[in-house]
């Protein structure tokens, strides 16, 4: 990340469990279908410009550096909300995307590698 400091607000700053490096997971998800898209990672830097720009800001961690979803691609993804889950170690951002959300050129990067599908389990099953 930045050695600057964030323009995030610091009341949401406060709240946020990161990651050692200081991350978060940032799921992507259609805004009317529900659809999960992509997973992505932010830091405060990352979260503010997708809260004010009103389009996805991620932190790429193999280039180290942010991009904007749709800057190359021109698959954008059009902020509708910003939550936080229960205890504020993830951010679901809910986007209209344009095009593609994986780096694949698939719609999702959840749908080529199913690893169950429908449950597969006869529900006899208990968690230990």
């Amino acid at each position: 990340m930045t050695s600057s400091p964030s323009r995030l607000d610091p009341g949401i700053a406060a709240r946020l469990k990161r990651s050692p490096d200081g991350l978060l997971p940032a799921i992507a998800q259609q805004y009317d279908t529900g659809e999960v898209l992509m997973l992505g990672w932010m830091d405060d830097e990352a979260l503010h410009r997708t809260l004010t720009t009103g389009r996805c800001t991620y932190w790429s961690r193999s280039r180290r550096e942010y991009w904007v979803k749709g800057d190359t691609s021109g698959h954008f993804q059009w902020v509708k909300s910003v939550a936080l889950d229960c205890d504020a170690d993830t951010v679901l951002v809910k986007v209209d995307q344009v095009g593609a959300a994986c780096h694949t050129g698939a719609r999702t990067c959840f749908d080529t590698d199913v690893l169950l599908k429908d449950g597969g389990s006869d529900g006899s099953a208990t968690d230990q």
